[in-house]
């Protein structure tokens, strides 16, 4: 049943993003693909983010955060991002940043678009904050198709499960 269930979400088929933060004293990064807009009217996006990662204490601090969204292009985002390598509190230092214009959250200048987010709610949601947040402003990039889930040989499912692809699928 637990195999089947991890096998239900990852049918559910999600964006590849960056979610950066610059808290003031680190500035952070983490792959992320748990991003929808929940509203039109105002505008609104919501990022749900472990409660033990380093991401979640920095964005309830900074009150804001940056989304990257990354495109078929920019591919080595995702695998720094998702890697060891990138288990670290200062982890920006692998690619090349700018500040966004308002809240000064980092922005990748690889990312195929970037949004400034001022976080307007949060809520526990099992072993996730559930951020909700409104766009300030927004940085157009390369112009590419966004890299989804369906792109990965992997899927998060939460914790730490991760379903691999195989040739028959999941």
């Amino acid at each position: 049943m637990e195999r089947d269930i991890a096998r239900a979400l990852a049918a559910l088929t999600t964006g590849i993003y960056v979610l950066t933060v610059d808290d003031g004293e680190r500035r952070h990064g983490m792959s992320s693909s748990w991003v929808t807009q929940v509203s039109g009217e105002p505008p609104l996006l919501m990022a749900a983010i472990d409660r033990g990662h380093f991401s979640n204490t920095m964005v309830t601090r900074a009150k804001a955060f940056g989304l990257n969204v990354v495109g078929t292009g920019g591919r080595q985002l995702e695998d720094y991002f998702y890697s060891s390598q990138a288990k670290r509190a200062d982890n920006l230092d692998a690619f090349e940043c700018e500040r966004s214009p308002k809240l000064k959250m980092p922005w990748l200048k690889v990312a195929m678009v970037s949004i400034e987010a001022r976080v307007v709610d949060e809520k526990i949601a099992g072993d996730h904050t559930l951020f909700i947040a409104e766009p300030v402003s927004v940085r157009i990039g390369r112009s590419e198709r966004p890299l989804t889930s369906l792109d990965l040989d992997y899927v998060y499912v939460g914790g730490k499960n991760v379903l691999q692809r195989d040739r028959a699928g999941w």
